[in-house]
């Protein structure tokens, strides 16, 4: 098995319990995450290989002739540690620097996009990716605060667009900052961006008859794995205007839900965060094509 977004290890580490004959890579491009991971499954000894990188590379590098996995996993949320422990700025709820990135070997940070971006590219950044409505008055505040002082810490920027929105809208279900913070979180570290190659990298890198999973957690990267799983399950994804099949004429997936598998209220009760999870899964009958990534937006900025 592949355990695309290791984390803290809770996922390989339930697999390696449950299945004492399987052997898991788990990756993740955060080294830091990644040394909580060793302590946890240290137990599991050479059953756990670690590689610290980014999924998509991982999958687009894999070498032809080493064995293919079996099973492969995304869970594609942020780590707890990341919004408790990390002090990166993740979450909106404490004063630490405004940087927000997976991999500290990134170039670009969430203060880089704050501090640098123009009134209406940071807009539409906060429009695009946290679907935020009042993504122009938000971007409009920030312009005018960084005239000022420089924006450098996450409480700083969650103050800011608290009041920048209207009254009625910083008492609901979620803090007014929620969908900005996800927006420059997912911008900083190209999450959407990366997604569709490294689905079909993965799918393809998969042995014949195993079986992909892919945790979502919200509307833009679910979108696009249900899509891109959509176009797996199709006999033919030739353009409309070619006179006769050309991709083989068969389905490259069996979709194992046809409709996403979401947390129990007792998981949810144990784990909030769980309660916007959906999970869906094929199993892989063929391997996959460029045209099965036709129409996959990455939804790149």
């Amino acid at each position: 098995m592949v355990d695309s977004t290791l984390g803290e290890g809770g996922h390989t580490e339930a697999f390696l319990s449950k299945y004492p004959k399987l052997s898991v890579i788990g990756l993740d491009a955060d080294s830091n995450i990644q040394k909580k991971a060793k302590e946890r499954l240290a137990i599991f000894g050479n059953r756990v290989q670690f590689r610290n990188t980014w999924f998509n590379d991982f999958y687009e590098n894999y070498p032809k002739d080493e064995k293919r996995p079996d099973i492969i996993l995304f869970d594609l949320g942020i780590s707890v540690f990341h919004y408790e422990r990390s002090g990166r700025g993740f979450s909106f709820r404490y004063n630490e620097a405004l940087d927000m990135r997976l991999n500290s070997e990134s170039e670009i940070s969430a203060a880089d996009i704050v501090n640098r971006y123009d009134e209406k590219n940071l807009a539409d950044l906060i429009y695009l990716y946290g679907e935020e409505r009042y993504s122009r008055k938000i971007a409009s505040a920030i312009v005018k605060a960084r005239m000022v002082k420089k924006l450098e810490s996450s409480k700083e920027l969650a103050d800011l667009i608290y009041d920048a929105v209207p009254a009625q809208y910083r008492h609901g279900g979620i803090h007014p900052a929620t969908r900005t913070f996800q927006a420059l979180r997912i911008a900083v570290n190209g999450e959407l961006l990366r997604l569709p190659k490294a689905l079909q990298a993965a799918f393809n890198v998969l042995s014949i008859g195993g079986k992909l999973g892919v945790i979502t957690f919200h509307s833009l990267e679910d979108r696009i794995v249900k899509n891109y799983f959509r176009n797996l399950e199709k006999k033919c994804v030739c353009p409309p205007e070619f006179p006769s099949c050309k991709c083989g004429g068969q389905p490259c997936c069996e979709l194992l839900n046809r409709k996403p598998v979401l947390p129990s209220q007792e998981e949810i009760q144990k784990n909030s965060p769980s309660r916007s999870a959906k999970l869906r899964v094929v199993r892989k009958l063929r391997e996959a094509s460029e045209r099965h990534l036709l129409g996959i937006a990455g939804n790149g900025y």
